[in-house]
């Protein structure tokens, strides 16, 4: 019981936290600046990251297993990836990752503490295949590389988003604005505002922004795709104990070999020039999709031998 209503506490202080920086980020963005972003980001997500730690290690104490054992347990240990990756990118002061990631962190922790996953918030006995200690490998680096494929794709859309933006919007220039580190005075961004010679697509600035995205989405997407490679093969080698077989071609294996192929193709096309910039980022995007597919699409099904997270009266 003690366990429980902790671990509920520590659910929803993150998920608070989370959502009021980012209706304070809308406020400074839209309205007027009523505190400094890195500062502010800083601190509540480091708050969010050690509630999310202590709920973890709550749930693990509880559990008597590493809390990776269901789709709950999972979307919570994504949310926490992104509050690590969010950290890092504070420290680097890059508006653009940590903007992307607070955002990730609350539409995880939304959809952990909505009803969906009711059912499944209990930890109970792990199935016999559970029971190793390559769960904690596996499972881990498929999470870790989910967090920062899903950062790094994100990226790739935002900078295919103001690429191809139509000329004229006034929401997306102000965004472009705020986003380039040497624009942080709003009366100054009001200003370039009215030259709209500032937003042509020669424009320094805006190159700036576009270059700063390519390179984080490669810098990020380059991560995960170590941490997803260390999962698929700890995950073979996992199966080959546990049932006989290196690879079975089970959906969520053929849908994790499909990512693996879609951002070897995009790290692929970065060894191009030419290919640099909107062409990788419209591969990414593609894996941006891929991601959600093999994260969502076997627990949705319910069907092959990893539908240990279901949704509740979904799972077969």
């Amino acid at each position: 019981m003690i366990f429980s209503t902790l671990e509920h506490i520590l659910t929803h202080i993150s998920f608070s936290i989370v959502l009021i920086l980012i209706i304070i980020r809308l406020i400074n963005l839209l309205v007027t600046e009523i505190t400094k972003p890195y500062d502010l980001s800083e601190k509540a997500m480091i708050t969010t990251f050690f509630c999310l730690t202590g709920l973890l290690v709550t749930r693990w104490i509880y559990s008597r297993h590493f809390p990776l054992s269901n789709l709950y347990e999972s979307v919570i240990f994504l949310s926490w990836s992104f509050s690590i990756i969010h950290i890092v990118a504070n420290f680097e002061k890059k508006p653009n990752l940590n903007t992307i990631t607070a955002s990730s962190t609350l539409f995880t922790q939304g959809f952990a503490t909505s009803g969906l996953l009711t059912e499944i918030h209990k930890p109970g006995i792990l199935v016999p295949a559970l029971q190793s200690e390559w769960l904690i490998m596996h499972v881990s680096m498929m999470i870790l590389s989910y967090a920062a494929l899903l950062c790094g794709s994100l990226l790739s859309v935002a900078l295919l988003v103001i690429t191809f933006r139509k000329t004229g919007n006034e929401l997306l220039k102000l965004i472009e604005a705020f986003s380039i580190e040497k624009i942080q005075n709003r009366n100054k961004i009001i200003n370039i505002l009215g030259n709209s010679s500032f937003f042509s697509d020669k424009n320094y600035y805006k190159t700036q922004l576009l270059q700063q995205l390519d390179y984080w989405s490669y810098s990020v997407i380059s991560l995960g795709f170590i941490f997803l490679t260390i999962g698929i093969i700890s995950g073979a080698v996992w199966a080959n104990e546990a049932w006989g077989s290196y690879w079975s071609w089970d959906p969520k294996e053929t849908w994790a070999f499909i990512t693996w192929i879609i951002f070897a193709i995009y790290l692929h096309t970065r060894t191009n020039k030419n290919f640099r910039g909107a062409n990788s980022a419209i591969v990414a995007t593609l894996g941006f999709l891929i991601i959600w597919i093999c994260y969502f699409g076997v627990n949705l099904l319910g069907l092959g031998l990893h539908s240990y997270g279901s949704f509740t009266g979904m799972s077969s």
